[in-house]
Order: C-alpha cells, then sequence, then structure tokens
C-alpha cells in the first residue's frame, strides 16, 4: 500500500488574506498563527509532513486542522470551548453590581471589594478576578466624587483648623 500525499487544501473565498493576516499579526494567539499558517501551506500543496516540519507541529496536529478548516473554514481555527466545571458565579453580575452607585446608608462613593463580597455573597477573589478580566477599578475613578458623610465639612475644619460656624 503506498503512501499517498494529501491533496491541496481549497481555500474558501477571501479567506487567503484572512490567513496570511492571521501569519503577519502581531497580536494574535500563537497557536491560532500556527493554524493558520498549517492551512496556508496545505493550500499551496505541501505534504502533511513537510507542513510539521515547517510549522513545528506533529503530523496528525497538520491533519485534524486540515480537516477542521475544510468542515468550519477560517472561525474553525478557533479555540473550542474547553472542557471543565462552569463558572458557578457570572462575572457580568458583578460588574453589573459594581458599576452601579453603592446605597447611600453604606456612606461611600464607590464599592470596594469587601463591600460588594458582603453584598453579593461571593469570596473577594472572586471579586478581583471580575474586576480584573474586565479592568475595572472603582477607586481610580476619574471623575469627582462627592462624599456622602453629611459631617464631612465639619470634619475638615477640625483637621485644617478653620472655624465652622462664624
Amino acid at each position: 500500500m503506498v503512501n499517498r500525499p494529501a491533496p491541496g487544501l481549497a481555500l474558501r473565498e477571501g479567506d487567503r488574506g484572512d490567513l496570511e493576516g492571521l501569519v503577519r499579526s502581531r497580536s494574535a494567539r500563537a497557536g491560532l498563527v500556527r493554524r493558520a499558517r498549517i492551512a496556508l501551506l496545505a493550500a499551496d500543496g505541501l505534504s502533511n509532513t513537510e507542513i510539521a516540519r515547517r510549522a513545528g507541529a506533529s503530523r496528525t496536529t497538520v491533519v485534524e486542522w486540515r480537516d477542521r478548516y475544510q468542515r468550519l473554514g477560517v472561525d474553525g481555527l478557533e479555540d473550542a470551548a474547553r472542557p471543565g466545571r462552569p463558572r458557578k458565579v457570572d462575572h457580568a453580575a458583578i460588574v453589573t453590581a459594581t458599576l452601579t452607585p453603592p446605597p447611600k446608608s453604606l456612606g461611600v462613593t464607590h464599592w470596594s471589594t469587601r463591600l460588594l463580597t458582603a453584598r453579593l455573597g461571593v469570596s473577594a477573589a472572586t471579586v478581583a478576578r471580575a474586576w480584573r478580566a474586565y479592568g475595572i477599578k472603582p477607586w481610580r475613578e476619574q471623575s469627582f466624587r462627592f462624599s456622602t458623610d453629611p459631617e464631612l465639612v465639619q470634619g475638615v475644619g477640625r483637621v485644617v483648623g478653620w472655624v465652622v460656624g462664624c
């Protein structure tokens, strides 16, 4: 039985430009760049063994990504959902709660990790993880926030040395 090389991969219309853009991209993930390179080399008619050598992958990996491109196109080169336990806590709910102002009864101008933890019933690490994932920093708000403390003027007056109530 003779081992024949795989036929050239037929690219879909307009995909060559997208694949070449991915290969040249500096911001695309390395795995996605490798998969795009595999698809382009397969379209050029190279054997799976040669593609594996040039792409730094195994022959099995090349065959898998060729097949996946044929079935799904460029979208098939993206990472598939990984198995594992799904998140119990919705990060979007934490972000939504963070972006709503805290109640006046708390006497604060923005949420802290501890306050939001107590309000939502999740761990501080979970709140911090959600804030990090969405780039939220409530303590570094760009706009000025007025304090909700009714005795602020008197307190500042005592610290600074003003005479209040004259």
